[in-house]
Formats: structure tokens, sequence, C-alpha cells
């Protein structure tokens, strides 16, 4: 007779005891979601009813100027394109000086003496579909017209027939939206569902913008309390849409709620202090002009929050994910540890994104400071300059507060998963060491 066979010995441990796990993060507990929820609740709340009580249902009407983009536009396209001396269509309007050694000079010697195009534009849309009008280009334009391209006509009803259409830019609405096809497309393969998500999240976040917060500064509604009211709606959206409704994102969503409104602060006070109108070219001076209720200082200041969400979601999003990563590395590590090892990552984060932000604008605003190299101006006096003085602000204002964002998000993700630990700890060893029968084999689990 044999004896049972008995279990062999289990054998030690070896290594770490806990699994990683790269799936999604832990729930946490259901109290401290409430502790989420009752933070949350309440701001969303609040943004849906500033949506509702600042809905503007419209752009407001007004006389149109015609000047600069407060023109009416039609489509055309080139027909036809003749080479023409220049003095035979009176191209430079005025007889040239023959002085050429000033740039004006020079230009009205070109224009008497070039070769201009004559080109024949039809209108391919509006009222006037099928009208045709000349247009006289000058040798030295910036930019040529060719016979078949598409071009964008500018129409002024209370001008002489003759005079009413002129050319004002190309039409580029085929590479553009080739582009963002393509754009479309590689987020897609690459992102896939998630890049689904933040495709859709874009487009929420654009209604917002084009439906919501231009509107409302243009009724007359202060743009810093419609721009925070936007902001938030775009940041609940496209965070929840793009990650989830979990208690990572919404650790995230607290934590960009947090230096948007130390953006905010410093951005009214610096403003303010700087005494920025906000009124500082052709376009901004236009406005003011059709609606002269518009607090531009006030939509500077909503250009800065606007334009640092953003940057803002990226860092709130991956400090998050790295201490809720870090924490299922090491279900063990203390609030401390988690904030530590958060920070070293955030570090490395900040320094590429400050970099990042502050040449954004600088690239933006490179033809301006290229006026000010040429006339040779101090480093004082560029930044003195309201233009200048502008970018500034809304570049260091921006920077510190994705800078102040990592070790807020950080330290709020750190405390929310260390608060769970020893729950997520039992649970995750349950998880690790699977039942056994009597004679080794693993149990089955419903």
């Amino acid at each position: 007779m044999t004896s049972p066979q008995s279990d062999p010995a289990p054998h030690p441990p070896q290594g770490h005891t806990h699994t990683h796990s790269h799936g999604p993060a832990a729930p946490v507990s259901r109290h401290l979601r409430k502790v989420i929820a009752a933070v949350l609740i309440p701001f969303a709340t609040a943004v849906v009813v500033g949506l509702i009580a600042f809905w503007p249902g419209g752009v407001p009407d007004h006389e149109r100027t015609g000047v600069g983009f407060d023109r009416q536009t039609q489509d055309g396209k080139v027909v036809q394109v003749v080479k023409v001396d220049c003095a035979d269509v009176n191209a430079a309007q005025v007889p040239p000086t023959g002085d050429t050694s000033t740039p004006s000079g020079r230009e009205a010697v070109n224009e008497q003496e070039g070769e201009c195009a004559k080109a024949t534009i039809e209108v391919t849309s509006g009222d006037d579909k099928g009208r045709r009008f000349v247009e006289v280009v000058q040798p030295d334009a910036p930019r040529q017209l060719k016979e078949g391209q598409g071009v964008v006509v500018a129409y002024a009803p209370d001008a002489p027939r003759d005079l009413q259409y002129s050319v004002t830019d190309v039409n580029r609405k085929v590479p553009m939206a080739l582009l963002a096809g393509i754009f479309a497309l590689v987020v897609v393969l690459v992102g896939r569902m998630r890049g689904v998500m933040a495709l859709v999240a874009l487009a929420v976040s654009f209604a917002v913008l084009t439906l919501f917060i231009l509107p409302a500064i243009l009724q007359g509604s202060n743009p810093l309390v419609v721009a925070v009211i936007g902001s938030s709606a775009i940041m609940l959206a496209a965070l929840y849409m793009c990650h989830g409704v979990t208690a990572r994102t919404s650790v995230a969503v607290i934590g960009t709620l947090i230096s948007l409104l130390l953006i905010g602060l410093l951005g009214s006070l610096f403003i303010g202090w700087a005494s920025l109108s906000g009124n500082t070219d052709d376009n901004t001076g236009l406005i003011k002009g059709l609606y002269p209720d518009i607090d531009m200082s006030g939509l500077l200041l909503a250009g800065v929050i606007i334009g640092s969400l953003g940057v803002l979601d990226d860092v709130t999003v991956t400090q998050t994910s790295a201490v809720w990563e870090l924490h299922q590395a090491d279900p063990e590590m203390g609030w401390k540890g988690l904030y530590r090892a958060g920070i070293r990552i955030g570090r490395d984060h900040i320094a590429s994104v400050v970099n990042t932000l502050v040449l954004a604008y600088a690239g933006a605003a490179l033809p301006l400071l290229l006026l000010f190299s040429i006339a040779q101006s101090s480093v004082g006096t560029v930044a003195n300059s309201e233009l200048v003085a502008e970018e500034i602000v809304r570049t260091l204002v921006g920077s510190i507060g994705l800078v102040a964002s990592v070790p807020v998000t950080t330290g709020l993700a750190a405390l929310v998963v260390s608060a769970d630990r020893a729950g997520s700890g039992g649970a995750q060893a349950a998880t690790a060491a699977p039942a056994r029968t009597g004679r080794g084999r693993r149990r089955k689990t419903g």
C-alpha cells in the first residue's frame, strides 16, 4: 500500500514578491472616490451653469467696414495671365522721380519700367458668380498669380463697379484639408481608440471656442470669466474623453484647475501692473473699433489662459500617470517616496516644456523681433515695447503655471494613491497569490 503523495514544499520567494501591473490603474477606494467627486461635481456643475448663463446665442451683427478681415469675400479663379509693360497699365500710379537711393524710389522705378502681370479673375461663388475683373500684379509683388489658381476675392459694394472686386489671398482649402486629413490619419493609426477620442475632444474644444468663447466676448461678456468657463469646459471634456472617467484623470483635472487659477491671478496682476492695453496691432485695433465695449486687456488675459491650457493638460496627465505607475511598481512606497520619484520625472518634463513654450512664442513673434534687430534696438528697449512685453508676460506667466503644475499634481497624485496603499496592497497580494488545492493544482476561480 502506497502512502499518499504529499504536497511539495513551497519554494521560498526569490526577488520581489509583488507583481507589476501594466494595464489600467487599480481603482481607488470608495471613500476617496467620494472625496474626489465632492470636489469635481460642484466644479463641473458651476461650469455647466456658467455655460448656460453666458451662452451668447450667436455673433452680434455689425455694419461691415471693408477693412482687413471685416470684408465680404468670395471664391475666384485666375482664368488668364498676360505679361504687359507696367507703364502701359500705370501700375506705379505716380511718375517715378528717378531717385533709386530709397526703397520707395526703387519700387516706383520698377513699377514703371518693369513687366507686370495682367490677370483676369472669374468669381466662382456668390451672387456674382461668373463675373470677371482684371487685377494687375506688379513685378516685385510677394504673390504672383498663375492661370488656373484659386484665389479669394474681396467685394466692396460701395465702390465703382470696375473696382468692386480685388484679389486678397490665395485659396488654400485643398492643401489645408489634405494636411488635416493626414494629421487625423496619423493620430488614429498611432493612437487607435485613444487617437479617435483625442480627435473628438479636439472637435469639442473647437466647438466651445467658436460657439461660446468668441461670440460671448463679442457680446460684451467679461473675457476673463468667459475664458475660465470655456477653458474649464474644454479641460473636462478633453481629459475625460481621452483618458477615461477615473481617479487618475480626476487628479489631473484638479491639478490643471489649480494651475489655471494661478495663471489667471498672475496674468491679471502683471497685465495690470505693466499697463498692457492688449490693443497693439491692426487686428486688435479693428476689434476695438467694431466692438468698443470689449475689454482688450481682459482679452489678452483670456488668451494667456487658453494658450496655456493645452500644455497644462499634457504636464498634469503625464505626472499623474507617472505617480500611478510608480505605485503599481512598488505598492509599499509611501507618499514621500512617490512624490520624490514623481518630481524627478517632472523636472525633466519642466525643462522641455518651458523651452517649447518660449520657442513657440518666439517663433510667432519672429518678424517683429527681426524689425527690432534691423533697428539695432537694445534688449531693454525691445522688452519694454508693448508688443514684446505682451509676449514676455504671456510666456512667463504660462511657464510659471506649467512649472507649478508639476509639484501640485505630483503631490495630489501621491496623496491619493498612498492613501489607498493598504487596501490596494492587500488586493494586489490576493491577486498575485492564486489559491491552490491540496494536490498542488490551481483552484478555478469564478
